[in-house]
This record gives C-alpha cells, sequence and structure tokens, in this order.
C-alpha cells in the first residue's frame, strides 16, 4: 500500500501542474474564437495578422492585406489583439539611421 503512494502523488502533481492548466488555456482560446466578431484584429496560428470581416458558424473571413481576405477555420484563430496594439508596420532604427520597411534590398550581399 505504502510503495503505491509516491506514485499516486506523482500522478496528482502532474495532473495539477500539467494537464489542469492546459485545458484551463484550450478553454480559453475556444471560448475566445467562438465570440470573435467583425473588427476584431487577430493573429492566425501561422503567424499571419489581419482584422475579421465576417464569420459563419465554421470559418471566419480575415482581411490580412487591402483587398486580401481569406477564410478560415475558427480553430486557426490564435490570438486576439486588443485595439491599444497596432497592427501597422513600424519604423526599425539602425544606429543613428532610420530604415523604412521595405526600403532595404536584400538580394545583393556585401561579398558582391
Amino acid at each position: 500500500m505504502y510503495t503505491l503512494l509516491p506514485l499516486v502523488i506523482i500522478l496528482i502533481a502532474f495532473w495539477f501542474l500539467l494537464i489542469r492548466p492546459q485545458q484551463k488555456r484550450q478553454a480559453q482560446l475556444r471560448a475566445l474564437q467562438s465570440e470573435l466578431s467583425a473588427g476584431d484584429d487577430v493573429m492566425l496560428s501561422s503567424g499571419f495578422l489581419g482584422t475579421v470581416t465576417g464569420s459563419t458558424d465554421e470559418y471566419v473571413l480575415v482581411e490580412i492585406a487591402d483587398g486580401v481576405t481569406v477564410r478560415v477555420v475558427r480553430g486557426a484563430i490564435g490570438r486576439v489583439i486588443p485595439k491599444d496594439e497596432s497592427l501597422e508596420p513600424t519604423v526599425e532604427t539602425e544606429g543613428d539611421a532610420t530604415v523604412e520597411p521595405g526600403s532595404v534590398d536584400l538580394s545583393k550581399s556585401e561579398d558582391d
């Protein structure tokens, strides 16, 4: 009887430390995916950022660029981006120089 006690304690600890928190996260994600509405900024599980433009029971229409709308399953929504975060690209700085996104030509290397 006493030889099984450590095993039972390890299983209970495993349940509370790993399985239960994962189940809570999955339940929160399912709730988030079911409450999507037009205008929500979202990040897809693939990393694409976009804005929800419409939805059905199974699918969500996400605009990922001006005039580019994709239909994805609700499960592909990874998270909703809060309204205070921006989806617009930011200006990156490199030392004292300012580099605009897309202005650097990466096709030529310094060795050429």
